[in-house]
Order: structure tokens, then C-alpha cells, then sequence
């Protein structure tokens, strides 16, 4: 079985789910008491946060490159990075380590691919859903039509993300809120809507909506368990 690396701690809240379906997942695969190899490094979200408005997303490349160093000294064989946003730095990270980056949004669209969406929804926090980092990758490497919801809407949804889902707060009016603004996505056109923060899901679960819902998270890691343990 191949050692995964991952940096976490953006937030520690969504890692906490990353480390459970890693180790499901592999569990579910090889069964009996197996699980995940994994090198983890998490990082303090809060200099990160200060980082992220103010722009200085050059900082926090340097930073996250010296995770993925110290995970790979680990021997990992692989690397993820366990949060969308800071996807923004994935080129920066691949660049500097000899073992491969699984990219969120790649992961992500190829089970959309396998599921014949063209058209999706993106919820994410500002940065993911008003960059082109994330959508242009979803655009031109999938051809996927991806769809934001309006300026008013993304506030909120990024409010929510930072002062409750990174803090462990679950609020029921929040979660209404969010369901509404899925259930807009859906009808302007979106075939299905990706929860593009990895604490979305922490709010958001398919049983509570009739849109189809592709969680981050989830996706990732069952990537990232396939490819673990492909060969053994």
C-alpha cells in the first residue's frame, strides 16, 4: 500500500473528515484491520486566513511547499492538498516535490465526466468561486459550464464558511440558507453542484436535497484510497 501525504489544518474541521474516510475507505477495500498510510502535516489556518485577505497568496506558497517537503521526507508517495482554496497553489507545490499532487478539481471532474454532467454549480469560499483557478481548470481541461451563484449569495456562503463551518458551528438557518442557494443553482440550469469548500459537507448532505451534490472531500479522498492501494 502506497503512503498518502497530506497537508491539513484549512480548516483542522474538514482534515478530521479527511482522516475518517481515508481510513474507511482503505478499510472498506482491503477490509478486516487495515488503514490508511498516511504523512500528514497540518498547518495553523489562522496565518493562513490573514494571508488569504490580504493577497499574499506568494507567502503562502512558499509555506505550504515546505509541508509538502517535510510530507515527502516523510515518505509519502503521493500528496494531497486537503482544502480547495488553497488549490490556487497547487502548480507552486507540484513544482517543488518529486511525487505527484492529486488535484481536487481533477478529481472532482473526472466523476463528473463519469457521470455525464456538463453543467455544474461551484459553492466554494469567495476566492474558489470568483478565481479562475478552479473554474478555468473545471472549463478548459473538462469542458465543463460551471455556474456561481450571484455576488450576494457568494457572501454568504463564504461568510458561513469562516465564521462557522472552520469553527465547528453548525447553524440551522445557515444550512437553510445554503440549500436555497443549491436549489437556485439547480434551477438556472446546474445539472449538479459541487461543494467546493471541504467543510460544505459538514452542512450540506444529499439527503437534504434534490439536487445532485459532489462533495470535495469525499471524492478526494476515494481518489486517493484507489490510488493507494492499486497494486496490493
Amino acid at each position: 500500500m502506497k503512503t498518502i501525504g497530506l497537508i491539513g489544518g484549512m480548516s483542522w474541521e474538514s482534515t478530521v473528515g479527511y482522516y475518517r474516510q481515508l481510513n474507511e475507505g482503505v478499510k472498506r477495500e482491503l477490509g478486516g484491520l487495515h488503514s490508511a498510510k498516511i504523512a500528514m502535516y497540518s498547518v495553523d489556518f489562522a496565518p493562513i486566513e490573514k494571508l488569504q485577505n490580504s493577497g499574499d497568496w506568494i507567502t503562502m506558497a512558499i509555506m505550504l511547499v515546505d509541508a509538502a517537503k517535510k510530507i515527502e521526507a516523510a515518505g509519502a508517495d503521493f500528496l494531497l492538498i486537503g482544502t480547495n482554496t488553497m488549490h490556487k497553489v497547487a502548480d507552486d507545490v507540484a513544482a517543488a516535490i518529486d511525487i505527484p499532487l492529486l488535484h481536487i478539481a481533477d478529481a472532482t471532474a473526472e466523476v463528473l465526466l463519469e457521470d455525464g454532467i456538463e453543467t455544474v454549480g461551484l459553492l466554494g469560499t469567495a476566492f474558489t468561486m470568483e478565481q479562475d483557478f478552479y473554474k478555468v481548470r473545471l472549463a478548459e481541461k473538462y469542458d465543463l459550464t460551471v455556474m456561481v451563484p450571484g455576488k450576494d449569495e457568494r457572501a454568504i456562503v463564504h461568510r458561513m464558511i469562516y465564521e462557522e463551518l472552520c469553527l465547528g458551528t453548525i447553524n440551522e438557518q445557515s444550512k437553510k440558507l445554503l440549500l436555497d442557494i443549491i436549489s437556485r443553482l439547480g434551477e438556472a440550469g446546474a445539472q449538479a453542484v459541487i461543494l467546493g469548500c471541504t467543510e460544505l459537507g459538514l452542512l450540506a448532505h444529499q439527503t437534504d436535497t434534490a439536487v445532485k451534490l459532489y462533495d470535495t472531500t469525499a471524492i478526494h479522498a476515494q481518489k486517493a484510497v484507489e490510488l493507494a492501494i492499486a497494486g496490493s
